[in-house]
């Protein structure tokens, strides 16, 4: 029997956090003054570079900013007319419309649904991103620019990446294109070096409790200290944590790293048991793995420790092991068996991390 196409309206927004306001209709943007200021500079001087890589971990703000440049571009333009920091009132037109997902002059490209199996892709197709020729090429926008979001770019296949290569050398005038990334290195170099990049770093954890504390005021202080640290010093992932299975996930997560040299192979296999009954349960413990195992590479780069070859390596498998499960709806029980063998085998080769 053939599968129902689902209308663009009924894509899951993967860009969203559950219960939150979504990254266009959020006003704030919390601890990245530095980012900010650049990110004003550029785009208040008249002429701002077309193509914009906004890297981070994911939670971190890069759809925030990534909106709150829209917003001002299609309110005032290239100009210094509005604030100097890139803040657009709610009640403007510009920011209901990009609130409401409706402004002409904003299209934001991510994952979509394969019309053939009715389910969520695991990566932006080129004819995701073939879109832009047609909205490019349309009339500009009110403001006068016209702005794309990918999120996140490093979702591409290899030939929606060579499409973008190619919107990159040839860049339209008046338009604006902002690739977000979690994994940066993914892209191919030649659309790192054709993007003016903005880097969001982890931020300071008093922050992060802060504003869990402003977001969910019922959490003691002693759970809001345990989420900052757990997130890592996003705020997007400190909420996620903080709701359903988030926390046990992410536990798990570091357990997997911290136990390497012994696995709890029964503990293993229990999780993979728990994953079952968890909705997108191996998508996020891959990510909470995958980003503790980022903060721990980072910190040992600070020390000038070796081997963190054989971690990158280590990272790279355990990547594509969780992409290749989440793709072939794969057994998460072999999946987590497979990720501590991994993680267990650069220990014995590398040292701890």
């Amino acid at each position: 029997m053939a599968t129902k196409k689902r209308r663009d309206s009924e894509v899951p927004a993967t860009d969203r956090l559950a219960g939150f306001p979504h990254p266009r209709e959020t006003f704030a943007f919390l601890g990245h003054e530095d980012v900010l200021a650049r990110a004003a500079r550029a785009v208040r001087s008249g002429r701002p570079p077309q193509g914009w890589l906004i890297t981070g971990p994911p939670g971190i703000g890069k759809a925030t900013l990534a909106y709150r440049v829209a917003r001002y571009l299609l309110a005032y333009g290239a100009t210094d007319r509005g604030p100097a920091d890139l803040s657009v009132a709610a009640k403007d037109s510009a920011a209901v419309q990009v609130s409401a997902g409706s402004h002409s002059g904003l299209l934001a490209l991510r994952r979509s649904i394969n019309p053939d199996t009715g389910r969520l892709m695991n990566v932006i197709s080129v004819n995701e991103v073939r879109k832009l020729g047609a909205f490019f090429g349309m009339t500009s926008g009110a403001g006068g620019w016209r702005v794309a979001i990918v999120d996140t770019a490093d979702d591409m296949n290899d030939n929606a990446a060579n499409a973008i290569l190619k919107l990159l050398e040839e860049p339209p005038a008046r338009a604006l294109l902002l690739l977000l990334a979690n994994v940066p290195g993914r892209l191919l170099p030649t659309i790192r070096s054709r993007c003016q990049r903005f880097d969001l770093r982890p931020l300071p954890l008093l922050l992060v409790e802060a504003e869990l504390g402003k977001q969910l005021p019922d959490l003691s202080k002693p759970k809001r200290a345990s989420l900052a640290r757990l997130s890592g010093g996003s705020i997007g992932l400190a909420l996620q944590l903080a709701s359903g299975d988030g926390v046990m996930l992410a536990e798990e997560a570091d357990r997997l790293i911290t136990e390497a040299a012994r696995p709890d192979i029964p503990a293993l296999l229990s999780l993979g048991d728990r994953l079952f009954r968890i909705t997108d349960g191996i998508e996020t413990l891959g990510a909470f793995l995958k980003q503790a195992l980022t903060d721990r590479i980072r910190a040992r780069a600070h020390e000038g420790a070796a081997n963190l070859d054989l971690w990158l390596q280590c990272f790279e498998k355990l990547n594509a092991s969780f992409e290749q499960t989440s793709l072939l709806y794969l057994d998460p029980r072999q999946t987590a068996l497979s990720a501590a063998g991994v993680i267990s085998s650069t220990v014995r080769r590398a040292g701890p991390v």
